[in-house]
């Protein structure tokens, strides 16, 4: 199993976080590899700290600039070995343990694809009413818009099956806001239907948005959305004929500092 975890200006806490899911890992009955991908290694001195954990089995990836989570993301799963492939946002909002159950999840349902889902029914969340009001937003993008059947889509915390992820990477195009939404909705187009959701724990108190910052969220979401649907229902970019069109990013091979 590998577990990418993307960070961005988190040099306070990311060697607790790194800490954290190591310990998790360590309890699951599978060999694991922990990759954490800094996304901006001038940004702070994240990368520097992540150095400092001298654990079995983590590396740690970073590039210079800032580019965003999405790109983050690709760049650890395109550089992770495991049959299922996890990712969990840094900042420990999300309880580490709660991998285990999506592992858990991913077998009792044989799934492509187990999501972290605040909205699950036994999930222990404590969550805001604006950050509610976003995530019902991108529910309703994601089910009306791209067709993906889950209640939750933007929860840091999912697992897929390595051939969901060799199917779906060389495809995507999404660097920041919409990255969760463009995983899902390549993978449902592409027939990997069993995509399921799961239960996770909030040990973070979010801090409530400004209204402006909040229409900011929503509209970026709304504009990255749009854009994977005109992708993928006009364009029809993502389906397998087009893939002379597919984009190769060859920053992702670029300038890299390893662990």
């Amino acid at each position: 199993m590998s577990v990418i975890i993307p960070a961005y200006k988190q040099s306070k806490t990311i060697r607790q976080d790194i800490y954290s899911i190591y310990d998790t890992l360590e309890q699951i009955r599978y060999p694991y590899e922990l990759i954490l991908v800094v996304d901006g290694t001038e940004v702070d001195s994240t990368f520097n700290e992540a150095k400092k954990c001298h654990l079995k089995n983590l590396k740690v990836f970073g590039y210079t600039h800032n580019h965003g989570k999405g790109y983050a993301l690709r760049f650890g799963m395109a550089r992770s070995v495991g049959d299922y492939v996890a990712f969990i946002d840094s900042g420990m909002e999300i309880d580490p343990n709660g991998i285990s159950m999506l592992l858990e999840h991913m077998e009792w349902y044989k799934a492509d694809v187990i999501v972290g889902s605040k909205r699950h029914p036994v999930s222990q969340v404590k969550y805001p009413f604006d950050r509610k009001i976003i995530s019902f937003g991108a529910h309703l993008i994601s089910r009306y818009l791209l067709g993906i059947n889950v209640r939750d889509t933007q929860a840091g915390l999912k697992i897929f099956r390595r051939p969901v992820l060799e199917k779906v990477l060389p495809r995507l195009l999404v660097k920041r806001y919409a990255i969760d939404l463009e995983l899902l909705a390549v993978a449902n187009h592409l027939n990997f239907k069993k995509i399921y959701e799961a239960p996770i724990k909030f040990n973070y108190v979010f801090k409530s948005l400004t209204h402006a910052t909040g229409l900011k969220i929503i509209f970026n979401c709304l504009r990255d959305a749009l854009a994977v649907f005109y992708r993928l229902k006009i364009l029809r970019y993502y389906d397998d004929k087009n893939q002379r069109k597919w984009v190769y990013d060859s920053e992702l091979d670029m300038k890299i500092n390893t662990g």
